[in-house]
Order: structure tokens, then C-alpha cells, then sequence
């Protein structure tokens, strides 16, 4: 592990400038390529040495020029799954552009997300989707910072097309390139919207391919609280709606939500799962098996539209529905019960739970959710739906964040051969899992698993 880890920091090629300076949203230098037709960087002495970041001393000496946080100008690319988005964000947090290309026609035909497809309908639009950001925020390439790009974790067919093509513009426009963690990013965003959220607060992540507790130390520094064994829950929903026979050109998530309200969510009754095991992971694949048999005992035929049904037979699906939300949920609100306790145990002065992930749009788990932190003295934080689901503002927020730490890696060459290697890390855990936490159920599975982000950065800075 550890001969691992060292030879991961050594690719990164980031620069970690050492923590003696204590780290402000307000403001943060980092040396970047002059502009000369627009003037907008702030010189060295008019910024507090009380809330700037150490200057890295091995930068290229084109970075000549300095700039605040606020004037940062950062593009981010997500395609780590269906959805291919950018969007153009400030330091100050102004969303100047935001652009998403869904793969929804895919989706329905296929049932869920099918990685070669996926690919090809990312390569497809890439260039337009990121062009599209970049005007809707009247700026060129000239006028950014630095690129962000997600490069895990996700499926690595989707990852490699953002990555590409985030490579080829940093190249061609000599921008530093900043690698972002998804899932960090989803927690993150949340401080685009909520600015008083400080560290440390808790995040439950939730979405087709994740579910994950964590307690956010500080940027960079996440402790795993609970993680899924099997299936996510959003994969469950999406699993649920299409045996249902739902509308899958919009994902099955909120197209049972919609059918939930309909239905009597005690008529069936669905054990919860992991009763048994006092911890806070997470498991959703027994739960799919109860839902199949219930289908099937109902003869429900998924080969017929829920909008060709009978009314008694738009009723079952509704009860099985709103039954199967109903259970979901509640492993939902008994695991992040729990993880509350554990964080306070860590962490006493947490005050905030920060829920994010496409499942986070789903106003029946938020209501939920939001009981559960009242009835713990803490406040939910939600980002609004186009930023729970995967767009380009999280991307681009959280590459803010560290840039100001100074973690990113230098322009990549422009002349980049084709057949270059990227740096993707399709399974990469964001922090150490807590040792309570260790799961007691079957095991998680923990092939090619790159090291965590938090491992890699705290590695790095007990190297300086």
C-alpha cells in the first residue's frame, strides 16, 4: 500500500504547498499566465498575508502574474457516468455558464447506463457541450484560469473523454489542469450555495452508483462513515422503475417518486436492510429481490407501459412503488442516524449534514432527511436538483477550492500524443474508513482500488 501510494503522488505532480498558513475562502495567490488585454489581477500586496496560500517555488516561470480567488475563472468537465456537462465558474462563486447533455434516449432504450454507449454519445458532444459553456459565459478559452476535470471515480470509458479533452484545451491555451474526485465534488458544491458552511460537516452522498457517509475533516481530509456493500440506492430506484414498466427517458428515479404519491406505501411490507449489522454501511440488492418477487406475485408485465394499464393495475405498481420508497428511505434515515453519532463522537462541533448526489433531487428523501437532522439539532443542506444531479459547476467549484491550495498539475504539453495514458481511477475511495465503521457483512469489493484521495493528500503533505 504504501509503495503504492508513494508512486501515485509522484505521477500527480501536484504541488502541496505546506499548511503554515492558515487556509480562507476569502481570498488565495497562485501564479498564473498573464492576461494582457484585460487587467484583473490583484497585486501581491493588496491581498492579507493573513489569508493567502503559500507560492509553490518550482512554477513555470510563464506563471508570472498573481490573482485573488475572486477573480479566478475555472472551466469544469464531468462525464464520469450519462451525463456530459461543463460549466464556467468565478472564485466568488458566480455560476457564469452551465451546460448538460443527457443521455436520456439511451437510457430508456437501454435500461440503464451501457459504458460503450455511454462513450460514443460523450465523444459526440464533448467539443459543443464544452464550446456551449464557454460562450454562454462570453469567454474564450484566453480568459480562464484553469481547467477541472473529474477523473474518478465512474465508468472509465466516460472518464477518458472528459479527461482528453480537458487535456487538449489546458495544452493548447498553457492552463493548469486540476484532476477532481466526483464524489468530493458533490459534497462540495454545497459550499457554492451554502457560504457560511464551514468544516467539519457531514455529507451523505447518494446517487445510481454511490452511497456514501462522510465526515468532511477539511478540504481533502474525509473519514468514511458508511459506504454501500452491493448496490447504491439510486441504482435500486432505477432498477425498481423499469420493472415497473415506468417512463425511463428521464431516469427511473424521479418517474417512481411520481408514481410513490399514488400509492399506499404500508400495503407491502419489505424488510429493512442490515437490521442486523450496527453500523453504517449500506445494502440495496436484498431490497431488489423483495421488489422483484412482489412484482411477479402481482403478475405485473413490465412489457406494458404503466400509461396502458388498468387502474387496479396502475394501483399495484403504485402500492409496490411507494412501499419500496417507503423502505429504502428508512435505511437511509437509520444509517445516517447513526453516522450522526459516530461524526459527534469525532468531531462534537459539527452542525451541518450536507445531502447531494442525483438521489438528492428526490423531495420524499429530503423531507426524511431533513426530520432526521432536527431531530439531531443539525441543519440539511441541499443544493438545488440541477446541482445534485452531474454537472459541471461541482467540477469546477471544487477545482476552485484546491487550486487555491495550490493542488493541480501544470499545463499538460500541447503537442500530447494520442496514445498518452490518463491518469483515470475508475474505483477511488475519497477517505479512510472509520474503524467502527468496518463492515461486518460480506465483504466489500476491493480489487484495483486506487488509493483514497484523503490517503494521497495527507501522504503528500507529510512529505514537504
Amino acid at each position: 500500500m504504501l509503495s503504492s501510494l508513494s508512486s501515485t503522488i509522484s505521477r500527480l505532480n501536484l504541488f502541496y504547498p505546506k499548511p503554515s498558513i492558515p487556509y480562507s475562502l476569502s481570498s488565495c495567490l497562485k501564479t498564473l499566465k498573464p492576461q494582457p488585454i484585460i487587467p484583473r489581477w490583484s497585486p501581491l500586496h493588496s491581498l492579507s498575508t493573513h489569508s493567502t496560500s503559500r507560492l509553490s517555488t518550482s512554477l513555470k516561470p510563464q506563471f508570472e502574474t498573481l490573482v485573488s480567488k475572486d477573480d479566478l475563472v475555472v472551466l469544469g468537465i464531468e462525464t464520469s457516468c450519462d451525463d456530459t456537462a461543463a460549466a464556467v465558474v468565478r472564485g466568488n462563486g458566480e455560476i457564469l455558464s452551465q451546460v448538460v447533455s443527457s443521455q436520456a434516449d439511451l437510457l430508456a432504450k437501454y435500461g440503464g447506463v451501457a459504458p460503450k454507449m455511454a462513450e460514443e454519445a460523450h465523444s459526440q458532444v464533448i467539443d459543443q457541450v464544452v464550446q456551449e459553456a464557454l460562450d454562454k459565459a462570453n469567454l474564450t478559452a484566453t480568459n480562464l484560469s484553469a481547467v477541472a476535470v473529474t477523473i474518478g471515480p465512474g465508468l472509465s470509458l466516460c472518464l477518458r473523454v472528459g479527461v482528453r479533452k480537458a487535456r487538449k484545451l489546458a495544452g493548447s491555451f498553457n492552463l493548469p489542469i486540476i484532476g477532481i474526485h466526483h464524489m468530493e465534488a458533490h459534497a462540495l458544491v454545497a459550499r457554492l450555495i451554502e457560504r457560511e458552511l464551514q468544516f467539519p460537516f457531514m455529507a451523505l452522498l447518494i446517487s445510481g452508483g454511490h452511497n456514501l457517509l462522510i465526515l468532511a475533516h477539511d478540504l481533502g481530509h474525509y473519514i468514511q462513515l458508511g459506504t454501500t456493500i452491493d448496490d447504491a440506492i439510486g441504482e435500486a430506484y432505477d432498477k425498481t422503475a423499469k420493472w415497473l414498466g415506468l417512463d425511463m427517458s428521464r431516469s427511473g428515479g424521479p418517474a417512481l417518486e411520481e408514481l410513490a404519491r399514488e400509492g399506499d406505501a404500508e400495503s407491502i411490507k419489505f424488510s429493512t436492510p442490515m437490521k442486523q449489522h450496527k453500523d453504517c454501511n449500506f445494502s440495496y440488492a436484498g431490497l431488489k429481490t423483495q421488489v422483484r418477487l412482489a412484482i411477479e406475485s402481482k403478475n405485473i408485465n413490465a412489457e406494458i407501459p404503466i400509461s396502458s394499464a388498468s387502474s387496479q393495475d396502475r394501483r399495484s405498481r403504485a402500492d409496490i412503488a411507494a412501499s419500496f420508497q417507503r423502505v429504502a428511505v428508512l435505511h437511509l434515515e437509520e444509517r445516517c442516524d447513526r453516522a450522526i453519532e459516530w461524526a459527534r463522537k469525532i468531531e462534537p462541533s459539527i452542525k451541518h449534514l450536507v445531502v447531494s448526489g442525483g438521489v438528492a433531487s428526490n423531495q420524499y428523501v429530503r423531507a426524511r432527511l431533513d426530520h432526521v437532522v432536527k431531530k439531531n439539532s443539525l441543519q440539511l443542506v441541499c443544493p438545488p436538483p440541477k446541482l445534485c444531479t452531474d454537472n459541471g459547476v461541482m467540477v469546477a467549484w471544487t477545482g476552485i477550492e484546491h487550486f487555491c491550495m495550490g493542488r493541480f498539475d501544470p499545463p499538460p504539453p500541447a503537442d500530447e500524443h494520442e496514445d498518452y495514458m490518463y491518469d483515470l481511477r475508475p474505483r477511488w475511495p475519497l477517505g479512510e474508513e472509520y474503524a467502527e465503521g468496518r463492515s461486518e457483512a460480506r465483504s466489500l469489493r476491493t480489487a484495483r482500488i486506487h488509493p483514497s484521495l484523503t490517503s494521497i493528500i495527507q501522504a503528500s503533505l507529510q512529505q514537504q
